[in-house]
């Protein structure tokens, strides 16, 4: 036992203090378009360049009015929207129309509506395809139908993909959290998220480090075409990451950028709201392999259980490490914290919140492997279809 303590703890202490010193040296590179200098028009010798804004939909009645008249009220003079109602059995669609028909909308409003899926398309990648082949914009802003967006935000965007240049730029949400649950499970997701991408790094084109969120994926059409179109990612459940993956992997360039509130969204409900919103992409995250997902989910346990555990159990000096572990743990949580609302204590929850993760893993495994596939916004699509998709 003394010296397995002394093995597992240099082995977590070197695992965090590694990517704190890196996150630390990395991060400050990242640019934050909500800033003074971003606050100006794009220059191109041909005028503001066209951006088409694609926001597939399905049963969002609840919530799809006030991220449209958001959209509706950017302060960029070029622009249109084109919503997809993807098979909703809800007022979804009605609710598009309507906004479409009013005064704000000036006219740049379309509404796209699908009443079928056709054979090997997952209904939202069927829906972002379809929208963009109608498209005029030079550029493409892939967005969800639960993201708010204040009026400068898309213009700052465009001033800093023009100016780089990038061929691809994901603009971070800002996280809207009401329950301690909330921001207790997007602590550990945003912590577990910077360990497994690194940022800093998707910039740099010499590593594999790429970014894609589902809230923000503003690319470049000629890029998006190069890359085989939404068409290559048809059966991609993570279709949001991947796009980043393909755009990085064919050598474009591609930036992801802090912005503060230009745009946010409530990612879930409760502790339990964010486990059934994963449920759904989990597995797919460890390619549908059950044996890969068993072992990350013992990963994922020694990595974040065993250095308060091993605090505890250790003697003497052999708790060196483990504290040094959960001292770079904490300035993670401090770091985020100066880019989101989760306050740095929540570092104490962090061995609850592993669980609920962890839990949220196998969970996800054992209902795709239990239902031969995945539920997703009432269609079934088969495992071995899904597999076949991955990029």
């Amino acid at each position: 036992m003394h010296y397995f303590h002394w093995i597992a703890g240099l082995i977590l202490a070197l695992a965090w203090f590694s990517r704190i010193v890196d996150a630390a040296l990395g991060m400050p590179h990242i640019a934050d378009v909500s800033r003074p200098e971003w606050d100006r028009n794009p220059v191109s010798p041909g005028g503001n360049p066209r951006v088409s804004i694609i926001v597939p939909a399905r049963n969002e009645e609840e919530t799809i009015e006030q991220p449209l008249r958001t959209l509706l009220a950017l302060d960029y003079d070029n622009y249109e929207v084109i919503t997809v109602n993807d098979r909703s059995t809800d007022r979804t669609g009605e609710i598009m129309e309507r906004i479409a028909a009013t005064p704000a909308a000036h006219g740049c409003l379309r509404v796209v509506h699908h009443q079928e899926l056709p054979a090997g398309w997952l209904g939202k990648t069927h829906a972002m395809w379809t929208a963009a082949n109608q498209a005029t914009g030079d550029w493409l802003l892939f967005t969800d139908a639960d993201v708010l967006f204040k009026p400068d935000s898309l213009r700052r965007a465009l001033v800093y993909a023009e100016s780089v240049p990038a061929d691809h730029v994901v603009l971070f949400p800002r996280m809207i959290m009401k329950r301690p649950g909330e921001f207790m499970m997007i602590a550990f997701f945003q912590t577990m998220f910077m360990f497994g991408h690194r940022p800093w790094k998707v910039a740099d084109p010499s590593t594999d480090d790429h970014m894609g969120v589902g809230a923000f994926n503003m690319i470049r059409r000629k890029v998006y075409e190069s890359v085989g179109t939404y068409e290559a990612l048809r059966m991609e459940v993570l279709d949001d990451m991947k796009l980043g993956k393909v755009v990085k992997k064919a050598g474009f360039a591609q930036r992801n950028v802090f912005g503060a509130d230009l745009i946010s969204i409530r990612w879930a409900h409760g502790a339990m709201g964010v486990v059934n919103n994963l449920t759904k992409n989990f597995f797919a995250v460890l390619s549908f392999q059950w044996p890969r997902t068993l072992i990350s989910a013992a990963g994922l346990a020694f990595l974040n259980l065993m250095p308060f555990l091993g605090v505890w159990l250790a003697n003497g000096w052999e708790r060196i490490p483990y504290a040094i572990a959960l001292c770079s743990m904490f300035l993670i949580y401090l770091g985020m914290s100066w880019r989101s609302a989760v306050p740095p204590y929540y570092f104490f929850l962090h061995p609850v919140s592993s669980v609920l993760f962890i839990y949220t893993l196998l969970r996800s495994m054992f209902v795709t492997l239990w239902n031969d596939g995945i539920v997703w916004r009432g269609t079934k699509y088969p495992l071995e279809e899904l597999r076949k998709g991955m990029v």
